[in-house]
């Protein structure tokens, strides 16, 4: 069984971060294991408190998991600080680690602050350049680049711009666009290639996305296949995910990680 990590932080409403990935992985057949680098009070409707863990903490978790398991692709997600940015990138650039999937997650549904001003130079600088892919959404790749992304050619140049900051691919993601209903823009090897949902999308806003397309991804890379191949598919599975998205909270509800499972699915016995 291929096992995928993920270094984010806890959402205590389940809809995104840690347990978003988790599920995603599972979705997938994928083992799943964690860092936690935060712990967040949060709901569907917002986010009320972050608790940050002590790096020697995320170290130690990183070191617990790469020292013993088969860790075929791995994702980050909220990194709070320059010190927990830092301390994550000094780990995997020490094992050499190169299926990494960097979510640079900077701001809640909500509108909560989850990156520090002071963290983006760090995350610049120091985790970007080891990434194999970048997946920004439309507010993340403007504040990376400095550029107004408001166009599907300005995807593309902010792209370019991000990944001349060392990753080995940059999706940038629209599926707050306006402009391009759910298009996403991944560059990859010089090329461009457009990720278009298929059928109708259903406007409406779900919490984790993310995330969830995000893990998507890195669950297969895990799996082999290649990055454009990985990010098609997780591109069917997020579409998938947002239609039937369950009635569940009173603000942005999650997104339905097992749509692909019905009642019956569920009814047999566990056996010892």
């Amino acid at each position: 069984m291929k096992q995928a990590l993920t270094i984010a932080g806890s959402d205590s409403g389940g809809g995104a971060g840690i347990q978003a990935d988790l599920k995603t992985f599972h979705a997938f057949a994928v083992f799943g294991a964690s860092v936690v680098t935060a712990i967040t009070a949060q709901n569907t409707r917002e986010v009320r408190a972050v608790h940050e863990l002590p790096v020697d903490m995320i170290r130690a978790q990183m070191e617990a998991v790469f020292d013993d398991l088969d860790i075929a692709a791995a994702k980050t997600g909220m990194l709070s600080s320059a010190r927990i940015i830092e301390t994550v990138a000094a780990e995997l650039a020490r094992r050499g680690f190169e299926k990494l999937v960097v979510d640079p997650v900077m701001i809640s549904k909500s509108g909560y602050r989850l990156l520090a001003d002071d963290a983006v130079a760090a995350l610049r600088g120091t985790l970007l350049p080891l990434a194999f892919v970048v997946t920004p959404n439309l507010h993340e790749a403007s504040l990376l680049t400095g550029l107004e992304v408001a166009s599907l050619d300005d995807m593309k140049r902010a792209a370019e711009k991000i990944a001349a900051l060392g990753p080995r691919a940059v999706l940038v993601k629209g599926g707050h666009a306006a402009f391009a209903r759910a298009v996403d823009v991944l560059f990859t090897e010089g090329e461009y290639v457009e990720l278009r949902p298929q059928g109708p999308v259903r406007a409406r806003s779900v919490h984790g996305t993310g995330c969830t397309f995000s893990a998507a991804i890195t669950a297969r890379l895990a799996l082999g296949d290649p990055l454009p191949a990985a990010a098609r598919r997780a591109k069917r599975y997020i579409t998938r995910a947002i239609r039937q998205a369950p009635a569940i909270g009173h603000g942005h509800p999650p997104g339905h990680h097992f749509y692909f499972l019905g009642p019956d699915d569920w009814d047999t016995e566990p056996t010892a």
